[in-house]
């Protein structure tokens, strides 16, 4: 397996959606089945042997670096935004912090649970076998639980991933976690934009390849979510 010890946490965004949650906190500090999806998602990440993890923050910034600050058992590093940069930008703004070696890159607002072998160490061994530019986490739409849409992605049997188009039906979608390099970024100038371009990339040379989860993964958009996703994981005793 190959060890990756950094990572980066996508915790910018305004959470619109989320509101009115989202008028006092961010989006990544709202707690779910009693634990923020933050933190839910620094503890996968520390238990996959990550010590160092970059955050871009922005919407309620003091609020999540007091959050972080409490933190101890990673070293964690700020990458403040004063413009939205989008998940794009953000990391390519942040890869002088994240250096040269692969790195783990996670939605800070994505919440998943585990099979049998925990999911991010599936994606470095994945890593390792495909050696991909770009290797991203999907779920199967099906499966999904508060995902409605059209799914996002195709994938071969070797794992080989293609974006759907706009009249497709995709059978996965794409969970929130990935493993990049800043060799995906070459090219690319400062400013703002989405990592769909960094994946659009990957694919158009054939790197871009996904790994299918294979616990459980929630979709958590809205107020009406997270009772929906507690109530389905046995925090709430009756369904909103």
């Amino acid at each position: 397996m190959s060890a990756i010890d950094t990572a980066m946490v996508l915790a910018a965004g305004l959470g619109k959606r989320m509101r009115p949650l989202t008028d006092t906190l961010p989006k990544p500090l709202i707690e779910v089945a009693g634990r923020s999806l933050i933190d839910r998602v620094f503890d996968r990440l520390i238990d996959a042997g990550v010590s160092r993890i970059v955050v871009n923050l922005h919407h309620h910034r003091a609020t999540l670096e007091a959050h972080l600050a409490r933190r101890r058992d990673a070293e964690f590093v700020l990458s403040p935004e004063s413009d939205l940069l989008e998940t794009g930008g953000g990391v390519l703004n942040a890869l002088p912090l994240l250096g040269a070696a692969p790195f783990y890159c996670v939605n800070a607002d994505v919440l998943w649970f585990d099979g049998a072998t925990p999911a991010l160490r599936r994606m470095a061994d994945a890593w390792v076998r495909q050696k991909p530019q770009t290797l991203l986490l999907m779920n199967s739409a099906a499966t999904a639980r508060g995902y409605e849409g059209r799914g996002d992605y195709f994938m071969d049997g070797t794992g080989k991933a293609s974006r759907r188009r706009d009249n497709q039906i995709a059978p996965f979608v794409y969970a929130g976690a990935q493993i990049l390099t800043a060799d995906c970024f070459k090219g690319l100038a400062p400013g703002r934009f989405s990592l769909n371009r960094v994946y659009d990339l990957a694919q158009e040379s054939g790197g871009l390849y996904g790994i299918a989860h294979d616990g459980l993964w929630f979709h958590v958009g809205t107020p009406a979510d997270v009772a929906e996703t507690e109530f389905e994981l046995g925090w709430r005793h009756t369904r909103p």
